[in-house]
């Protein structure tokens, strides 16, 4: 029968290896040792021994003691390279383990990675909609208004006079508008719904949150630096959905809008998935593109939060902090020592 070949392609073919059993230099040295022993041994006891022979009284005693002291260092040499043997055997096992773990991790990732790259997610998809839908009604306004100046300009009026209230209701706005300045403020509840992000392609609710967030320019910033983090994460396997943090109270949460860092907010940290911590907390040290990703992630959430608490209630608070973007917060925040 041919001998199994193990398949570079198999990610457990590290492991599945077949040991091999063969003289190697422990039992060498074992097997010097103990005949080096015995040589010495027989050259002290046989031919310098002058002492009684085995037939008198003491000899049978002094036989035994000398049997011990010829084999006994002999059987602690072998128990010495026995143990060293098997010492050796545990640590290239822990080895090929080690190897197969490093190898399945590998496989999954590059499952995810292909995975994601086939089917991009929708809300990616949607995001460069809408931008792209935004860029377009704004270069719409802007043609608008550069009309409406142009043809004013030959024949200028008087400013308007103030009248009654009911009669003008218009509003001069001075020349140099932009279009975010005419947007109205952006509501809590859709600020709050838009950094969760659309539950499913069809939330209808979740994708007009979101496009009334982006045209927010400081909200557009936030959600653009989380939608980043939450792409890097995923190459690793972690979602936010996945994780099921401890919620911390808005009162603690208040008082990092105060301004309070460190252990006295450490429960804002409540993310205990021992696995995405360990992942992110490698991808941080390893990867200069996603812990700059990530620290400005941070920086962003920290000023936004800061202004959100001002005016919000316990219950805004509580919601916000249930978003995904709050717990790609409190990941990426305990990983950088945000809470030590």
């Amino acid at each position: 029968m041919a001998e199994r070949k193990d398949s570079p392609a198999t990610p457990l073919g590290v492991y599945d290896r077949t040991i091999k059993e063969r003289i190697t230099g422990i039992e060498v040295i074992a097997l010097a040792l103990s005949l080096v022993w015995l040589l010495g041994a027989a050259v002290f006891f046989i031919v310098l021994d002058t002492g009684p022979d085995a037939a008198s009284p003491g000899g049978i005693l002094r036989f035994i003691m000398i049997m011990l002291a010829i084999f006994m260092p002999v059987a602690m040499i072998w128990v010495a390279a026995t143990a060293a043997r098997a010492s050796r055997v545990m640590r290239e096992e822990s080895q090929r383990l080690q190897a197969a773990i490093d190898a399945i991790r590998q496989a999954y990732v590059a499952q995810n990675q292909g995975r994601n790259t086939v089917s991009e997610p929708s809300v990616t998809r949607k995001l460069d909609e809408i931008a792209a839908a935004q860029r377009k009604a704004e270069t719409a306004l802007a043609m608008f208004t550069s009309t409406r100046q142009g043809e004013a300009a030959p024949a200028p009026t008087p400013a308007p006079v103030p009248t009654e209230a009911g009669e003008d209701d218009q509003v001069s706005l001075p020349l140099g508008t932009t279009a975010e300045d005419m947007q109205p403020p952006l509501g809590r509840a859709d600020f709050i719904r838009a950094l969760n992000f659309p539950e499913t392609p069809d939330d209808r609710d979740g994708f007009a949150a979101l496009r009334k967030a982006l045209k927010d320019r400081q909200t557009a910033q936030l959600i653009q630096a989380a939608q980043d983090v939450l792409t890097l994460l995923s190459h690793d396997g972690i979602y936010m959905d996945d994780l099921s943090p401890d919620m911390a109270r808005p009162e603690l949460w208040r008082r990092f809008g105060a301004g309070e860092r460190g252990r006295a907010v450490a429960a804002l940290g409540g993310v205990r998935d021992r696995s995405s911590l360990a992942l992110t907390a490698a991808r941080m040290k390893q990867d200069s593109i996603f812990r700059d990703a990530a620290h400005h992630f941070l920086r962003l959430f920290d000023r936004m939060f800061t202004q959100f608490a001002e005016t919000a209630t316990d219950a805004e608070i509580s919601e916000l902090s249930d978003t995904r973007t709050a717990r790609a917060f409190m990941l990426l925040g305990r990983v950088a020592g945000t809470f030590h």
